[in-house]
């Protein structure tokens, strides 16, 4: 059953992308690309529809009221990675714009990387790690005045459920350039949505955002500690059964 489910959630989003993929496009080149980002969000949130009915995967946050407050209120937000649904879903509850810091490879998938494309957003070149960081506070601060939050998966890449990668420091080195507070994130994704297999299993997804950490005066590295032991902590107790 979880299989049929699973095959009906990938056509539903395939089905759905394409119409999307279009507005996002076309709003971008009339509009602004602030306007695209929120018809992309619309997306999202159809996806998740499709996430909850179809899969039967429901979603629990924690930790709401600890994100910043304000039109103007800035923020690097540095989130766990495990799977796929925390890059659809956490854009549907923040109040403010989105940019993800990716690597350039994406934009060339059909259809989502050309709406991609299209947004505000951070593209890297991981070959070369000097330049990419460049590029992540150049276009990072420039985003941040804006008003657009940066977030970031800080190890890299997702990571299986139950395992700790290495988090790097790019985020905080933003943070603490841009005087924006970090707000850690612990996802408990995998649990339904696996780093590695097709099949989605339904149940509860628990998600945990942490209390502000302001950046200003900070050393980048002891910032990231702060964070990686909030997040690494946190992870244990949303979801208990992939840590014994």
């Amino acid at each position: 059953m979880a299989w049929i489910r699973s095959v009906l959630h990938l056509l539903w989003m395939a089905i759905t992308v394409i119409p999307w993929t279009i507005g996002v496009v076309l709003v971008s080149f009339v509009a602004s690309r602030a306007s695209a980002w929120w018809v992309a969000v619309n997306w999202f949130r159809v996806v998740m529809w499709g996430t909850r009915v179809i899969l039967g995967v429901r979603m629990e946050v924690q930790g709401y009221e600890n994100l910043p407050l304000g039109k103007a209120s800035a923020a690097v937000l540095l989130s766990k990675h495990q799977s796929t649904l925390e890059t659809l879903w956490l854009p549907t509850i923040m109040p403010h714009p989105l940019a993800f810091v990716f690597k350039r490879e994406l934009l060339k998938i059909p259809f989502f990387g050309w709406s991609m494309a299209r947004l505000d957003m951070i593209h890297i070149n991981r070959e070369s790690r000097t330049v990419a960081m460049k590029h992540v506070i150049e276009q990072g601060k420039r985003l941040l005045g804006q008003g657009t939050w940066v977030m970031m998966f800080p190890e890299g890449t997702r990571m299986p459920r139950g395992e700790e990668g290495t988090y790097q420091t790019a985020g905080t080195r933003l943070a603490v350039e841009s005087g924006a507070p970090v707000v850690p994130i612990a996802v408990a994704t995998a649990r339904c949505w696996p780093k590695q297999g097709f099949v989605k299993h339904p149940g509860v997804v628990r998600v945990s955002i942490g209390p502000l950490m302001e950046s200003t005066g900070r050393d980048p590295k002891a910032l990231m500690r702060e964070a990686q032991a909030w997040i690494e902590a946190e992870m244990r107790r949303i979801d208990p059964e992939a840590y014994p």
